[in-house]
C-alpha cells in the first residue's frame, strides 16, 4: 500500500543486465509535490532507476506504485498525461522552432483524429511564457544555446501538463547560471504547481539548494536518503564518496554547503 503523499511506492524493485546485477532490489518513497534528488557515482544505478519509473526499463522483479495505481497499469496515453520524462540525452530537433517542440508535449491530450485544439495552443504558449521563451518562440532549436535549448524542452514537458516530472542529468553540459536558472524553473514546477519532481544531480551544493529530498545510489543499492539538512555531513559524505569533505550553512539561506577538504 502506498504512504500518503507518495509519487512512486516502489517494493522490491530490482534489474539484472546478463550476469550483472544493475539494481538490487530496492523499497523507496518518493514524495508527492517535492524535488527529490538522485544522487551518487557514475554507474550507481540512477539512470536506470529514471528509466525504471519512467517505463523505459521492465524492473526483474517488484513493484511500482504511481500515485497509489501500479505503473504497469497505465495505458500509455493516461501514463504520458501523468508522467513526462527528459532523458539525459535530448533527441535531434532537426527543423524544429521552439514553439513546435513544446507543442509536441500536448500530443497525448490531442482530440479525436489528433486534431490540436485551442487549448492545446493555449498550454503551449503558457508553457513557452513560463520557460521565458516567448521571444525565442520561433526559432530553430538548435540554434539556441545550451541553457536554451534546456528550457524549450522543458516547455515541452510543461505543456505535456504532467503532474510528475522525470529529469535526468538536465544541468551536466550547462554553465553555473544556467544550471541555476533551470532548477530555479524546476523548483518552482514544485511550489507553485504541485508538481511531483525526480531530478538526477551531481552537484551535492545544487542538491542541497533545489532539493527537499535526496536519495543517494551506491552500486544498485540506496546507500542514504533524507533531507540535505539531514544527509550532507562530514562523516557520512566521506563514507559515501570517498573523500574527506566539510560542510557549512549557507549564510542566507542556511541550506548546507559542502566542500571538499
Amino acid at each position: 500500500m502506498s504512504q500518503p503523499g507518495a509519487a512512486f511506492s516502489l517494493r522490491e524493485i530490482g534489474l539484472r543486465i546478463g550476469e550483472r546485477t544493475v539494481l538490487h532490489p530496492l523499497t523507496l518513497e518518493l514524495p508527492a509535490g517535492a524535488v527529490t534528488g538522485l544522487l551518487g557515482h557514475n554507474g550507481s544505478g540512477k539512470s536506470t532507476l529514471m528509466k525504471i519509473l519512467a517505463r523505459q526499463l521492465q524492473p526483474d522483479s517488484g513493484e511500482i506504485d504511481l500515485f497509489g495505481t501500479p505503473l504497469a497499469a497505465h495505458a500509455p496515453r493516461r501514463l504520458a498525461r501523468s508522467l513526462a520524462y527528459l532523458p539525459q540525452h535530448t533527441p535531434d530537433t532537426d527543423g524544429l522552432t521552439v514553439r513546435e517542440l513544446a507543442a509536441l508535449g500536448r500530443y497525448p491530450w490531442h482530440g479525436p483524429f489528433g486534431r490540436v485544439g485551442d487549448l492545446d495552443r493555449q498550454k503551449t504558449e503558457t508553457a513557452l511564457a513560463m520557460t521565458n521563451l516567448l521571444p525565442l518562440a520561433d526559432r530553430l532549436v538548435d540554434t539556441l544555446s545550451g541553457g536554451e535549448r534546456q528550457r524549450a524542452f522543458l516547455a515541452m514537458l510543461v505543456a505535456q501538463d504532467a503532474v510528475c516530472l522525470l529529469l535526468d542529468e538536465p544541468i551536466s553540459a550547462l554553465d553555473v547560471a544556467q544550471q541555476i536558472d533551470v532548477m530555479a524553473f524546476v523548483r518552482r514546477q514544485a511550489t507553485e504547481h504541485g508538481r511531483s519532481v525526480v531530478v538526477i544531480l551531481h552537484d551535492l551544493n545544487i542538491a542541497a539548494r533545489f532539493c527537499d529530498r535526496l536519495v543517494v545510489l551506491s552500486r544498485g543499492r540506496v546507500a542514504a536518503q533524507g533531507t540535505p539538512d539531514a544527509l550532507l555531513h562530514p562523516d557520512r559524505l566521506e563514507a559515501l564518496y570517498g573523500v574527506p569533505m566539510g560542510v557549512f550553512p549557507h549564510p542566507a539561506s542556511g541550506r548546507p554547503v559542502t566542500y571538499v577538504l
